[in-house]
């Protein structure tokens, strides 16, 4: 939060007008998830290409305004394309993510250009602005890692590698999601333009946001059920605020961009919660920011929320029929790379790794069996908690630095019960009770050094 306010005060000086605003809070909070300037190296790559998918977004937000059917399309295109190139594994990703960053940003504020600026200056504030964001958020991750704030991430490539490789020989998981992307865009951009005209933006963002890191079908119900009832609380909470605050009348002054910040950090403070709570106070966010336009909440909230529900219909409906992935294969191929980790690992780094993208892919088996318990005893939700059971017998195993002969033996057996859903359960049982009883039998110091 710190990085996003020194960008966008940085973005206010050299342009007084909110587009490069928002630019840079967007920039700033998407840039400190991602990583990317974790490292010199990807620091270095940020620098380079932040600047010209900047004037890239440029371009395209004004064929939005001025040609919006073919800004539509280059807009798909672009998606399309950050989402394909995940299949060359952890730079693809990197790339992907760089070029997402700005459309992303469209969606949220679709003219970026500013009119108090020269048409030099409109091309070179954005870049600027792309810039500032980028050293802001490294200056606050390296303070947040100086004072014991954060820690170092764990690499994620073979998580990465994984999921490129989840399914069959014809198409890569990676080519899969970047042709529902583009469906889902496609038909989002078509509803929009044609029933939502200047409103369009909400629809074909909800169906990105639904879409995007799409780890199955049914990961992309669950982020639809969250986006739909955090906006909705969003929408009744901007609603009473409004009423409370005088109505349309109220959209202006610091009274509203403090509230507009304080929903940004109750926000991100809330997102590892659930992503409910982001999309809650986002939408209370952006309520709030169009309000210092002056246009009444009532008639921004409600269509507003009537497209996110159309939009995650859309998401929905494209991961379901368009080539779809199933999302029992995307676990089933994530807990066997945590079995392989495990069976070769000289370190608990390539484990860990892999458990959290296990645990990714988790809190929508999880919903699912909330809801359907009663009906399916056996869930695959229950697979996920034997594999987390094993983490701290697994740590202490790998610390010691061998393998007992009956914890091989179960971790042959666990790899090949994954081809078979009825077998993965007992397997992983087998196993979590074979580490523990291991692990009794190693020195008290070792286990207290394994606990994660």
């Amino acid at each position: 939060m710190g990085a996003a306010l020194v960008a966008m005060a940085a973005a206010l000086a050299l342009d007084p007008e909110p587009g490069s605003a928002v630019l840079a809070v967007v920039l700033s909070l998407s840039l400190s998830r991602s990583q990317l300037d974790r490292d010199l190296r990807g620091r270095i790559e940020a620098a380079i290409a932040l600047p010209l998918v900047s004037l890239g977004a440029l371009g395209i937000g004004l064929l939005l305004l001025h040609l919006p059917w073919l800004g539509a399309a280059a807009f798909i295109v672009g998606m399309a394309l950050s989402v394909g190139l995940r299949r060359y594994g952890v730079m693809g990703r990197k790339a992907g993510t760089l070029i997402a960053l700005p459309f992303i940003v469209l969606l949220m504020a679709p003219r970026l250009h500013s009119q108090a600026l020269g048409p030099v200056m409109a091309l070179i504030v954005p870049v600027l602005v792309a810039l500032v964001a980028l050293l802001s958020v490294s200056l606050f991750h390296a303070l947040g890692h100086h004072l014991g704030w954060l820690q170092a991430p764990i690499r994620a490539k073979a998580a990465v590698m994984a999921a490129a490789k989840t399914e069959g020989p014809r198409l890569l998981a990676s080519d899969r999601m970047a042709l529902q992307m583009a469906a889902a865009l496609g038909v989002a951009f078509v509803v929009g333009y044609l029933l939502f005209e200047k409103h369009w933006a909400w629809l074909v963002l909800t169906a990105y946001i639904v879409g995007s890191g799409n780890q199955g079908r049914l990961d992309v119900v669950y982020k639809s059920v969250l986006r739909v009832l955090g906006a909705a609380a969003g929408t009744v909470v901007a609603l009473i605020a409004a009423q409370g605050m005088g109505g349309a009348d109220a959209g202006s002054g610091t009274g509203t961009v403090a509230l507009i910040l304080l929903s940004l950090f109750l926000g991100l403070w809330l997102r590892p919660l659930g992503y409910a709570w982001w999309a809650l106070f986002i939408t209370l966010a952006l309520a709030l920011l169009q309000s210092l336009e002056g246009a009444p909440p009532q008639g921004i909230l409600l269509p507003r929320l009537a497209e996110i529900v159309i939009g995650a219909w859309i998401g929905v409906a494209s991961a379901w029929f368009v080539l779809p992935v199933r999302s029992t294969d995307v676990l089933r191929r994530r807990i066997a790379d945590a079995l392989a980790a495990l069976s070769d690992a000289s370190s608990a780094e390539p484990f860990l790794t892999q458990l959290q993208a296990v645990e990714k892919v988790a809190a929508a088996f999880r919903a699912l069996r909330l809801v359907s318990m009663r009906w399916h005893p056996s869930q695959p939700a229950d697979w996920v908690d034997e594999l987390m059971a094993c983490r701290a017998p697994a740590v202490a195993m790998i610390e010691k630095g061998s393998a007992p002969g009956a914890v091989r033996k179960a971790l042959g057996a666990a790899r090949k019960a994954m081809r078979e859903p009825a077998q993965i359960q007992p397997a992983l049982a087998e196993l979590r009770a074979t580490l523990e009883a291991a692990e009794t039998t190693m020195p008290a110091t070792i286990s207290t050094k394994a606990a994660p």
